[in-house]
């Protein structure tokens, strides 16, 4: 079987690769800008016609697409996020109508969450910022492409190699030189962490799966953990001596959405799938994954 993974260098990207090579009889490609890929692809600026012939030239069984835009303005972001998978899916449809595709959706996309309780796939979307905007919208091009594809809505991701783009990335680097004062934004916000290497699994599921999948899937840990609670775990995990205050300015996402619980239920019933590693495990990965020999 042949994947093309795009976005094969980035954070989700490398563990889905690196998943996905381990399973017997898999050929895995990379796609993207890195001078390592198999084959350079840039779906932010990708003409659709020659996006084909790459396409056509990887030949895929299938095409897991876990490129994507965290952050930039607007425009950045809708390139990557709302333009790739719609110039992606067009190609598909031109070069390999019968290649299924994963695509790597976000929670953010439902926005704020009612506290208690948690969201399902058919849930009404109401993201507050571009991110979950553009994810939104590149998760329509998908689910109205009339591909063999499925949106994997992936929540929080945390775990080994966890960059400083995202929080728990973030506190970790900040661990690793330490002042007396640890200052943070609001940390009560609550977030539905998922380990990194599940969401790559649920991703070699999806792409192995026999027959046809719901349009959308939650990939989550199914549980709203308090982000203060992630801190407070890395920075015993460091042996942190000093002071967490909440002071520094927080972001406009973290004050209106308080409260992000995925139901997990349809991804457990459609590719017998459920996270194995705790928070614990994931922090614990995270933490030993960047000390110093």
């Amino acid at each position: 079987m042949r994947i093309l993974v795009l976005g094969f260098t980035g954070y989700l990207g490398g563990h889905v690769a690196e998943h996905l090579r381990a399973l017997p009889g898999t050929q895995v490609l990379g796609g993207g800008r890195s001078p390592d890929a198999d084959h350079h692809i840039d779906l932010a600026s990708a003409d659709p016609e020659r996006l084909a012939k790459t396409l056509a030239s990887a030949a895929p069984d299938a095409v897991v697409n876990c490129a994507g835009a965290v952050a930039g303005d607007v425009l950045t972001l809708a390139e990557v996020n709302t333009r790739g998978p719609a110039v992606l899916c067009a190609a598909l449809r031109a070069a390999a109508p019968a290649a299924r595709l994963v695509h790597l959706g976000s929670a953010a996309e439902y926005g704020p969450g009612a506290p208690g309780s948690k969201v399902t796939e058919s849930a009404p979307t109401s993201p507050v910022g571009p991110y979950g905007a553009t994810k939104l919208a590149g998760t329509a091009a998908v689910t109205a492409s009339m591909l063999d594809a499925v949106v994997l809505r992936v929540g929080n991701p945390v775990g080994p190699g966890a960059p400083p783009a995202g929080l728990p990335g973030r506190v970790a680097a900040l661990l690793r030189e330490p002042g007396p004062v640890l200052r943070l934004g609001d940390l009560s916000a609550c977030r539905d962490f998922v380990d990194v290497r599940d969401v790559a699994r649920a991703v070699a599921l999806a792409v192995t799966a026999q027959g046809p999948l719901p349009a959308v899937l939650n990939i989550g840990g199914g549980a709203a953990v308090p982000v203060r609670d992630l801190v407070h775990g890395l920075a015993e995990l460091a042996g942190f001596p000093g002071r967490i205050e909440e002071s520094a300015p927080s972001s406009a996402r973290s004050a209106q959405v308080s409260w992000q619980c995925s139901d997990i239920t349809a991804a457990q019933e459609a590719l017998g799938w459920r996270p194995v590693h705790s928070l614990a495990e994931s922090l614990g990965a995270l933490w030993e994954g960047g000390r110093t020999p």
